[in-house]
């Protein structure tokens, strides 16, 4: 009966902690594909769960990517289309949760029947021609874990039908992981997907907005109209060099003004940089004939997000290399929607500085709504963006626009609900290697700010290798030499707080010697001399000289180093030195000198007897890596404290007597 009650009372403590812990909710949100067929035209509405609104943030809402089955596109919430040819058509939505609190609902896929066509009001796919006839578009910006969709358009602005070659560029170097894998590949042309071919390889590109060399001087923008280029080698081999996977279309019998789209689902990996202000790009180079090279390059850039915010700041100084850092420009953008129920007529957005940057070397990159710079200390009456640089900020306003709401009656496209300014800045002249932090306070009108996430740049550690050569003195021994040479590793330019290793060769060398006064001593056996003579007392005089002598590897596993400013740091770590080898000498000499006898006086010590000087001599040594001695040390440099030549001096305490020692030293970081 006992054992029954705590068996009972154990099972009840149990169900008691699992009641207390909270479940986490797995189940997944879906959109559900709702549609209203009469022949081949088809009205489709979309079922979504409830939204699940973020404190503070905007109205939270869904936004649409419709696939038709059929090459056909549609960012509506509810479209209509008209089917031109018989058949199933496969027909696939994409819904994005904008300021909600949920991942994005999943769709099904949903097979639809054409099986007559009674209706005639079938539309072309749009023509891209303000777009030169080539376009990359997404259906939201990435987020970890989740699918996007990118569409890429091509048209013939030619007046004969072409045959020609796509290529789409995915996964850029400049990040140490992949962000994308390849889920699926839609073609409704009959698109034929090539193997890879083999370009050249050039070096990597330290700026990511590839200048195309030679003639062909062109910075390929972000979906921007360019012109025809011409060197498609050049175009591939940059490419490759830039992004590691690729995938190369063939089209066939592209009529004149003919527009095509082909879908990639991409999914990011799970080791996609987490980095929400990271900026990635995919490239399509798109050749209308495939007998000549002409071709349009066109990037898509896209965000890495948490969660789906139309009003966003990001930027491309993602772990840059310090060394370079003071030649390179740094691109920042905020992007932005307006969620109201009418038009924005002036937009304001207030976004921190960083100290690090130089703000005199502020340019517009690009923007939207398109206008002019207003003019300074001028009023005027038409649309231009307004640039007012103050200590820690930088305010830019969109005066006298038209910028239409997301919830405006008959605005059917969000798209044309959002805007941007995309601005670069270089670093100042003496900045240091820090991680900064900076956001935007967006302003429609007089309406309440909304403030962005924070756009954030850092730099990659880098190496600095330094060389290091100086003077020990150890107090405690005697007549005391020793050197040492060797090499430092630490991240370059560190500011503040870092750390450093060290790995140097040390000569040390150490000895005494001893001598006692000359007595007379009764000498058994006597001395016979040369001459003959034989002496039965001399004065004998013994000296005694040590050496030491060590070859020593020693090595700073790790020191905690801290810069003051650019010329003074101090540092403090342990020692470890092991012995390569080390020698003892000692050495007896014995020497003998003639007494000299002077009646009535003692006698007194005459000239040495060279031929009958004895010397003894043992030399030990130690084994190799047989030693090992502890030190722990702080020191202070005066110089150039983070990159460059500086002097040092380093106190050392020795777990060992008479060890303890100053070191004073010169080093140089690279």
């Amino acid at each position: 009966m006992k054992k029954l009650i705590l068996i009972t009372v154990l099972f009840s403590g149990i169900s008691f902690c699992f009641s207390q812990t909270k479940t986490k909710d797995t189940i997944t949100r879906r959109a559900v594909i709702g549609l209203d067929q009469k022949g081949n035209k088809v009205s489709f509405k979309p079922q979504t769960p409830p939204l699940i609104q973020i404190a503070g943030a905007p109205p939270a809402s869904y936004s649409y990517f419709w696939e038709f089955g059929d090459g056909h596109y549609s960012k509506e919430k509810e479209p209509k289309h008209t089917y031109k040819k018989k058949g199933n058509a496969t027909v696939r939505l994409a819904v994005t949760n904008n300021y909600d609190n949920g991942k994005p609902p999943a769709t099904r896929p949903k097979t639809i029947a054409v099986t007559e066509l009674s209706e005639t009001d079938y539309q072309d796919i749009a023509s891209i021609e303000q777009y030169d006839g080539f376009l990359l578009q997404k259906n939201r910006e990435p987020m970890p874990d989740e699918e996007i969709v990118v569409v890429m358009s091509y048209q013939n602005l030619k007046d004969y039908s072409t045959n020609g070659k796509l290529y789409l560029f995915y996964n850029d170097k400049q990040f140490k992981n992949d962000n994308f894998g390849t889920v699926e590949i839609r073609v409704h042309e009959n698109e034929k997907e090539k193997l890879e071919e083999n370009y050249a390889f050039v070096d990597d590109y330290d700026r990511h907005e590839t200048y195309l060399a030679s003639t062909e001087s062109l910075a390929i923008k972000n979906n921007k109209i360019i012109e025809d280029l011409e060197n498609l080698e050049q175009t591939l081999e940059q490419s490759k060099a830039l992004y590691r996977n690729s995938k190369v279309f063939e089209f066939d019998s592209l009529s004149p003004k003919q527009t095509r789209n082909l879908f990639f689902t991409f999914k990011t990996t799970p080791e996609m940089i987490k980095d929400t202000s990271a900026t990635l790009t995919i490239r399509g180079v798109f050749v209308p004939d495939r007998n000549y090279k002409n071709h349009k390059v066109k990037n898509l850039e896209m965000e890495i997000v948490t969660s789906h915010d139309p009003n966003k700041m990001s930027s491309n100084g993602i772990f840059m290399n310090y060394r370079l850092a003071r030649f390179k420009t740094l691109n920042f953008k905020t992007r932005f929607q307006n969620d109201g129920e009418g038009p924005a007529r002036k937009i304001k957005l207030e976004t921190d500085i960083p100290d690090i940057f130089d703000k005199s070397t502020l340019k517009i990159v690009d923007m939207y709504p398109k206008c002019e710079i207003c003019p300074k200390n001028e009023e005027v009456n038409y649309s231009c963006l307004d640039t007012i640089v103050l200590k820690n900020q930088i305010h830019f306003t969109f005066k006298n626009i038209y910028l239409p709401g997301s919830n405006q009656k008959n605005v059917m496209e969000k798209d044309s609900t959002k805007g941007f300014v995309k601005y670069s800045l270089k670093f100042g002249k003496d900045f240091h290697k820090v991680k900064t932090k900076s956001r935007t306070a967006i302003i429609f009108d007089k309406n309440e700010p909304i403030i962005t996430n924070y756009a954030v740049t850092r730099f990659s550690p880098g190496i600095s290798i330094g060389v290091r050569t100086g003077y020990n003195y150890f107090p405690d021994q005697e007549n005391p030499k020793s050197y040492f040479l060797g090499a430092t590793i630490s991240p370059y330019k560190s500011y503040r707080w870092y750390v450093q290793a060290e790995l140097y060769y040390n000569y040390m060398e150490s000895g005494s010697s001893t001598s006692t006064n000359p007595t007379l001593r009764q000498l058994n056996p006597p001395l016979v001399l040369s001459n003959g003579t034989v002496l039965d007392i001399a004065y004998v005089q013994t000296e005694n000289k040590q050496k030491t002598v060590r070859n020593l590897a020693e090595v700073v596993p790790v020191s905690l180093r801290y810069s003051l400013n650019n010329y003074i740091g101090f540092g403090f770590g342990p020692q470890f030195s092991v012995a390569l080898d080390e020698t003892f000498e000692n050495e007896t000499t014995t020497r003998y000198f003639q007494p000299v006898f002077n009646d009535p006086n003692p006698p007194r010590q005459g000239e040495e007897i060279t031929s009958a000087r004895q010397s003894q001599s043992e030399k030990t040594t130690t084994k190799a890596f047989e030693k090992l001695q502890t030190n722990v040390f702080a020191d202070v440099t005066f110089g150039f404290a983070r990159i460059g030549p500086s002097l040092g001096i380093r106190y050392l305490w020795s777990f060992e007597n008479d060890f303890s020692h100053w070191q004073f030293y010169a080093i140089w970081k690279f």
